[in-house]
């Protein structure tokens, strides 16, 4: 008998097991590790004495698949997996991806589109009288009546499309126990309706008490006004101390939202990441290479939870929360071992972090009692006055981390903060250049323009160059040659063309050349969405122009790499309409030359510089990794 979690009748009987209590529908493949949430989900209930199996990406055509593992006793789970499934399969301009990480050989097609809710269809076929719940980031963010950008509509709430009994939101362990712990006790699903972090539904309003009555899905659905009032009441609500039940009109039934779960003490999030994971592809994906998503987390540490950046586009806010939770060291130090005695391990440890590296405390002292402020950002775009930046529990980690036998190196890749660290007085950044960047560090100014940046909830320009100088003037002093990788994003709510062509100067004058760009995608659960949808900002009713058409997010996306011989014709037309043609020529500060210059041509005396050179001069490369940013781009 192997170590994973039952996925067959015979997995079942090699354990003695006629029937199981729950069964977990999920859209990955099954990777038993601690970034992946049907692991985490089902190991937890099993430390807590169930009995549980998984059936990863069954086929749906039929029901054949939902039926392999029997009738549970307690009920099925069921999520899409680590993604929504629409945005797993379609980029932004909604062509569909050809590659996901979360199926075996990276392969697509594996999963439906709307993957919750075709399961619990499947399974409603199947058996009419087991609770279904849903849960994983889909489900989370599909709560209540959403903007969903692949159909271009508002949809009701995926609790009542899916037909399931009860939505669990969030990251889900707190809430998921009390839910077992009360069917276990024969409490019938439709009476569970006091678990916090649980969305459930009756027939109406008249069902539901001390609540706050949201715009019905039906007012959503007609008027944009209506979504972004209804998106504000719930965006403020979300906090699991201070945040009120909520209630909504989804046609022939109301669903209720529970305030979130409260936050996991140290002592829970230690509990999650001990239990005893395998920390690989079950071996039913070995022929087809294993399971790609594992390799950006097989041997990194997930130190923390939450996060109050507040980015308007990051979905965190709505699932994670703004509260930060965290492990212990003895946790943390605990798991770095195990990986350092697992397969593969070469003394690399690749992160430590969660949604920012850098955020290991609670952004205030107090938090944990009264809950976040209510509509008041901690950090961006003005730091709050109440903001205690800290960095001593992180460092102290890290150098413990360092210290550990037959670890080489501990890096920090999952993001840091530099507006936060900006505003620290400690050695964060000389202790982060020198021991845990390995020559590139990214970070995520995502834009220029001061106007796209306050609908961000970003940090603006000044506050970024002043960061990449003081990051050039440590690297200097510490005789390291580190670079910056900056990510950008098109087509946010806010941008203009005229703040596109902003971007595109500022990379052209610190010498960038991004390789990839993002271009905005309207995910649900969202303030940027809302923004997108509406037309308006939910929190001001001020009103925010969005870019919509497929010519115009071409023109703001092609901007960012306005050198690449494929996007000269686009950017030449966005300059034009900017009534920026002083950006066309052959001077240094133009962008692209007129149409039919080929060769190397001299304008008023001056040589015009061999862009593709200088690129190739300005790139190395360092065995697998991509081009990385040679150090004058930041020097500038």
């Amino acid at each position: 008998m192997n170590g994973f979690l039952p996925i067959s009748k015979k997995d079942m009987e090699e354990r003695g097991w006629q029937q199981l209590d729950f069964i977990f529908v999920s859209g990955d493949a099954y990777v038993d590790h601690p970034s992946f949430g049907p692991a985490i989900l089902c190991r937890l209930l099993e430390k807590h004495g169930y009995k549980v199996g998984i059936i990863p990406q069954p086929d749906w055509h039929s029901t054949r698949d939902f039926d392999r593992l029997g009738k549970p006793r307690l009920g099925f789970l069921v999520s899409a997996g680590n993604m929504d499934s629409l945005l797993n399969k379609f980029t932004a301009s909604r062509k569909v991806r050809h590659q996901d990480a979360y199926s075996p050989g990276g392969k697509a097609g594996f999963r439906p589109e709307r993957a919750t809710i075709v399961y619990c269809n499947r399974l409603r076929e199947l058996y009419h009288d087991v609770p279904i719940i849903i849960g994983g980031i889909e489900a989370s963010l599909r709560r209540l009546a959403h903007y969903d950008y692949w159909s271009n509509s508002v949809r009701r709430s995926i609790l009542v499309d899916s037909q399931a009994d009860l939505l669990i939101f969030g990251m889900g362990e707190r809430a998921l126990l009390e839910v077992a712990a009360d069917l276990q006790q024969g409490v019938a699903i439709e009476n569970i309706q006091d678990v916090q972090g649980t969305c459930y539904r009756v027939p109406n309003m008249d069902y539901v008490w001390d609540h706050l009555p949201l715009p019905s899905f039906a007012e959503v659905a007609h008027s944009k006004q209506k979504f972004a009032e209804s998106f504000k009441l719930e965006y403020l609500e979300q906090d699991p101390i201070r945040g009120r039940k909520l209630a909504q009109q989804n046609d022939e039934w109301c669903v209720v939202q529970n305030p979130p779960a409260k936050p996991l003490t140290e002592a829970q999030m230690d509990e999650i990441y001990d239990l005893p994971y395998m920390r690989t592809w079950h071996p039913i994906y070995d022929k087809d290479g294993g399971v790609p998503a594992i390799q950006e987390v097989q041997f990194s540490l997930v130190s923390q939870r939450g996060c109050f950046g507040g980015c308007n586009f990051c979905a965190i806010i709505s699932h994670e929360g703004r509260i930060i939770q965290r492990r212990s060291h003895e946790s943390l130090l605990r798991e770095a071992k195990i990986l350092t005695q697992q397969k593969g391990f070469k003394g690399y440890i690749h992160d430590v972090g969660g949604p920012t590296a850098n955020f290991r405390r609670t952004s205030c002292d107090g938090q944990l009692e009264r809950g976040t402020c209510r509509g008041k950002p901690c950090l961006s775009p003005i730091p709050c006055r109440n903001l205690v930046v800290d960095h001593s529990d992180y460092l102290k980690l890290l150098r413990e981390l360092r210290q550990l036998p037959r670890v080489k190196k501990v890096f920090v890749r999952s993001g840091v903060r530099f507006d936060y660290l900006m505003l620290a007085k400690d050695d964060f950044l000389e202790e982060l250049c020198k021991y845990h960047i390995s020559g590139q560090l990214k970070i995520a100014p995502e834009h220029v323009s001061d106007r796209v940046t306050r609908m961000m909830g970003k940090s603006n320009r000044k506050v970024y160059q002043a960061f990449a100088e003081r990051f050039r003037k440590m690297n200097e002093r510490l005789g390291l040659k580190q670079y910056l990788v900056p990510y950008f994003m098109s087509s946010h709510p806010g941008s203009e063309l005229s703040d596109a062509i902003e971007l595109a100067e500022f990379i052209r004058d610190m010498g960038y050349h991004p390789q990839q760009v993002q271009d905005f995608i309207p995910t649900p659960g969202t303030l940027s969405t809302a923004m997108w949808y509406t037309g308006i900002d939910p929190l001001t009713g001020e009103k925010v122009y969005t870019a919509k058409s497929y010519e115009e997010k071409l023109m703001q996306r092609s901007l960012m790499q306005y050198w690449l011989p494929k996007n000269q014709e686009i950017v030449r037309k966005a300059l034009r309409l900017a009534h920026r043609e002083d950006l066309i020529g052959f001077d240094r500060k133009c962008l692209v030359r007129p149409e039919g210059s080929e060769h190397r041509k001299k304008d008023g005396g001056v040589q015009v510089p061999n862009r593709k050179k200088k690129r190739n001069v300005n790139r190395k490369k360092t065995g697998k990794d991509k081009p990385v940013i040679r150090e004058k781009r930041v020097r500038r």
